[in-house]
């Protein structure tokens, strides 16, 4: 009963002596209801709880039988009767007194509760039933889609019910599922579009080996040993088929992932194949495999912790050549911050000297750099400086790349401009030191100090540097690497790794070897080339040179703004040295 609610009066109209053969009626919360009362019971005290548990059980069985038979979501509520029938308790005698009020309390609780929940239901289902007809309205208003569309069914008690009973299939996705409907909305295009759904593709075994066919064969008997730094994923014995593949005689390849300091140590199996395809395919590991080293290490780093780690690094690609049996690894010097230059070439060879005194056979290579920034090894003086600090001067070497020289301004283009770079080379660092070279042409023009790579003989450098290259007897025996760009966008629009420019790039380089610098032959491959490469190289032409210009109005304010402080300060009465001089210029 609602809190607040009059209290229930029930007014008998009989006597403590006669039967309840008439009725009685009450007032409660909810209105007026009558129950009538069955004649001719006459029970005894004894019997009486029997009796109101039997009348609650009859009571329960006929509300179940009445709300089956009451319409549900869709229909008309009907009002409930409010004439209840229920069953005399006998006749009550003054000893009775007692369980009649009990009983007739317990029977206007009853009837109070079943009204209540009866019109509470009914609330609820007038309630849903206009949600579900809204809803059925707001989808027929809407603009049927011409491949899917939504329909809102309306549920009756039956299904509902059976619903409950019946347990719904599970309508999750694996993983599998999930990647293959992301991967087919990529390939749709549009938002909104239903992407058709289709499995991707397996190869057949004959694609896999056509992929795995070599795309050049290795030419023999060349005093060049050329190739290409080749992936070393998923182990690094597939860096020597992968070499195969574009038909190289020399290789460069990543150790272990350059992008993260922490690496699992080099696998026993992995080892063991490396080796054996090395000896399968000839590739001399002593002389013509170029592993590069991690761009993360800098071993000129100040900081003890970080030194210690960049240094960590350097070991373990150490450890790892001689495991495999390789005697050159190639590195870049390190930068020096904001610290004094030869301090940091101090801390290198500092580093150099402990990772030799930690191994036996290996060769640490030191590699040219382009010259931006505070790099160090642009210049064959910083390469001199270190070299000088290494104390074993047998187990280390220079790698000399072409792409990085030209663009710290060492020129190799003509014949004369090559020959003065090497013997400036052999002059300040010395011919016994050349162990290696990277073969790239440059999309940027001569001491631009850009590290930017391009193919050869449509960059800056052009095709006849590389013929140079190819016919000196300094590079006869050493490995020569290419490190030019292989990517090209294909039919579809996306960037592929395209490694036939290697193999191509390989073959081309090798039929500059003896060929005529003067003959029609070499001066129409080389006009090709450079025709292909002229739109590019304009672009970049253009942007080093507002950049240039940039830089040369930053370095003017720049003096001014130096000018005008010192002048300050000697109108402050310090000793500026040649202020007069000073004022003058501005």
């Amino acid at each position: 009963m609602q809190q607040g609610a009059p209290r229930t009066s029930i007014a008998p109209s009989l006597s403590p002596d006669s039967s309840l053969s008439s009725a009685f009626s009450f007032e409660s919360a909810h209105g007026d209801y009558k129950v009538a009362a069955h004649p001719g019971n006459n029970k005894t005290p004894a019997t009486a709880d029997e009796d109101v548990n039997l009348e609650k059980t009859n009571s329960k069985t006929q509300r179940q039988k009445r709300g089956a038979a009451e319409p549900q979501a869709g229909g008309s509520a009907t009002k409930k009767r409010k004439t209840v029938r229920t069953t005399a308790v006998g006749k009550p005698t003054l000893d009775e007194e007692t369980a009649t009020r009990v009983w007739r309390s317990r029977t206007t609780t009853q009837i109070t509760t079943k009204v209540s929940t009866n019109r509470v239901g009914q609330a609820s289902s007038k309630v849903k039933t206009e949600q579900e007809e809204s809803l059925v309205a707001e989808q027929e208003d809407k603009p049927k889609r011409s491949k899917r569309t939504t329909k809102i069914k309306v549920k009756s008690a039956e299904d509902q019910e059976e619903e409950v009973a019946t347990p719904k299939k599970s309508t999750k996705r694996t993983k599998k599922e999930v990647v293959e409907v992301k991967q087919e909305a990529e390939e749709a295009g549009e938002e909104g579009e239903d992407p058709p759904r289709k499995k991707r593709r397996r190869k057949t075994k004959e694609e896999k080996e056509a992929e795995a066919m070599p795309l050049a064969a290795r030419t023999t008997g060349l005093r060049m040993f050329l190739g290409a730094h080749v992936s070393s994923a998923k182990g690094v014995h597939n860096s020597v088929t992968n070499c195969v593949h574009i038909g190289g005689n020399a290789f460069a390849l990543f150790l272990k992932s350059q992008r993260k300091w922490e690496n699992p140590p080099l696998q026993d199996s992995h080892r063991d194949q490396f080796r054996a395809s090395c000896i399968d395919h000839k590739y001399d590991a002593t002389s013509h495999i170029l592993p590069h080293g991690s761009y993360l290490v800098n071993l000129a780093q100040v900081d003890p912790t970080r030194a210690q780690q960049a240094y960590t690094a350097f070991l373990d690609d150490l450890h790892r050549c001689e495991a495999l049996n390789i005697k050159l690894y190639n590195f870049h010097p390190g930068w020096t911050g904001p610290h004094p230059r030869p301090a940091a070439i101090s801390r290198i060879a500092s580093a150099l000297n402990r990772a030799l005194a930690a191994t036996a056979t290996v060769k640490p290579v030191l590699e040219t750099m382009a010259g931006a920034g505070n790099v160090i090894g642009s210049t064959f003086e910083d390469l001199r400086d270190i070299i000088a600090l290494v104390s074993d001067k047998s187990r280390i070497g220079v790698c000399l790349d072409t792409c990085h020289a030209f663009a710290a301004g060492y020129d190799l283009r003509t014949r004369e401009t090559f020959e003065a770079v090497l013997g400036e080379f052999d002059r300040v660092v010395g011919r016994e030191y050349l162990s290696a070279v990277h073969v790239n042409d440059s999309k940027a023009p001569l001491g631009s100090r850009r590290d930017l790579h391009q193919n050869i003989g449509v960059g800056f450098l052009g095709l006849r540097a590389f013929h140079h290259l190819m016919n000196e007897e300094r590079f006869a025996g050493l490995p020569m690497v290419l490190e030019t760009p292989i990517e090209r966008t294909d039919d579809e629009g996306r960037t592929v790794e395209d490694k036939g420019v290697w193999a191509r790039e390989i073959k081309l380089l090798e039929g500059l070897i003896g060929m005529d610098a003067e003959g029609e032959e070499f001066k129409a491959l080389e006009r090709e080339l450079a025709d292909r490469g002229e739109e590019e190289r304009g672009k970049y032409m253009e942007a080093f040179e507002r950049k240039a210009e940039k830089e040369r109005v930053a370095r003017e304010k720049g003096g001014a703004k130096g000018k005008r402080k010192k002048k300050k300060k000697g109108e402050e009465g310090e000793d500026t040295g040649n202020s007069s001089s000073e004022l003058s210029d501005i």
